[in-house]
């Protein structure tokens, strides 16, 4: 498995693993019905940096972005997202991006890592990203709306990557 900067020629395997996790609208705070031109921009063009893995095959496998999280005084401390795609899940796919968003960080000169708004009902997700160390620090009451379990929870999780 390799983890490279994304290239627009990686987009046609790309957009496919994006579109199922955005339309399915239980994880990400995307609109389910958004285009692929924004997705395109939203994933690929706004965010500091987006990685792709590929599999010795050289299929896509999974995907980060890294950008800041707030301007100015905020600028030290940057937020991610990640998809893997579903024939990858339970591989360790997810672990491996995150260890790499988090090197990445470091060495762009972040101070610390927050994901913003995490689903409450993701479990899977919230459990690894305890694992990589990251805290629950705030609970969003009902803030996201789960097209199959209504108004859940939303998480801001944290981490500090200095010392």
């Amino acid at each position: 498995m390799t983890i490279r900067d994304y290239q627009d020629a990686d987009w046609p395997a790309l957009w496919p693993i994006l579109h199922s996790v955005f339309r399915a609208g239980d994880t990400y705070a995307v609109e389910p019905a958004i285009s692929e031109q924004d997705a395109q921009t939203y994933w690929t063009r706004l965010p500091r940096r987006t990685l792709v893995m590929t599999g010795d095959d050289g299929s896509l496998l999974g995907t980060y972005y890294l950008k800041t999280n707030q301007p100015g005084p905020g600028r030290h401390v940057c937020n991610c997202g990640y998809i893997v795609a579903a024939a990858a899940r339970g591989q360790g796919v997810a672990s491996a991006l995150c260890r790499h968003s988090m090197k990445l960080a470091r060495e762009l000169g972040y101070d610390a890592m927050q994901y913003n708004f995490v689903a409450s009902t993701n479990s899977g997700a919230v459990r690894l990203w305890q694992q990589h160390g990251f805290e629950i620090v705030g609970t969003l009451p009902g803030a996201f709306r789960h097209p199959q379990q209504g108004d859940v929870d939303a998480y801001v999780m944290y981490q500090q990557l200095t010392a």
